[in-house]
């Protein structure tokens, strides 16, 4: 238990921050569902530990969890929140300029799903062979995907500039 304990204490705050940002993104910006989406992962984490077996790096395993809490989350929060987790900030909210971060992340935020998941470890600068590891498809068929992610956010970027 005390290795457990030790390896725990290593991880934490190594990848607290990579998880908190892919939480944000999931949650399009809200910082309240963020909190507890991250502290639900590494609840996760520290309950899988025992099972680790060092087929993967910890970052990607780490990633793994969190992309399965994430999309756990959002299917049992979907039932339930419709309105917190359906509604993007509203113009008042959301008066940056154009490209700044808020922007990004909303915009993000009407991305499916996986695609936001996919594009959070983009803008993370994870490798594309870690992604496509994580997400489970071959790393040609993530390069398209990333291409078309891209293009999406382009356009709704574009329109929010209208």
């Amino acid at each position: 238990m005390n290795e457990l304990s030790d390896i725990f204490d290593k991880i934490y705050p190594q990848y607290h921050p990579m998880v908190r940002q892919i939480c944000l993104g999931y949650m399009k910006g809200d910082e309240e569902q963020a909190n507890d989406l991250t502290q639900e992962v590494f609840i996760n984490v520290w309950n899988a530990l025992p099972n680790f077996q060092g087929k993967s790096s910890y970052k990607t395993w780490v990633y793994r969890i969190t992309v399965n809490t994430s999309l756990n989350y959002l299917r049992k929060y979907k039932k339930t929140e419709h309105s917190s987790l359906d509604n993007l900030p509203s113009e008042e909210q959301n008066t940056d300029e154009p490209g700044n971060y808020s922007s990004l992340i909303a915009a993000i935020g009407q991305l499916q799903e996986i695609d936001r998941l996919i594009i959070m470890m983009v803008l993370d600068e994870l490798e594309y062979d870690e992604i496509g590891e994580i997400m489970g498809i071959s790393s040609v068929n993530l390069r398209v995907k990333i291409h078309r992610i891209k293009a999406r956010l382009k356009k709704i970027l574009e329109n929010e500039r209208v």
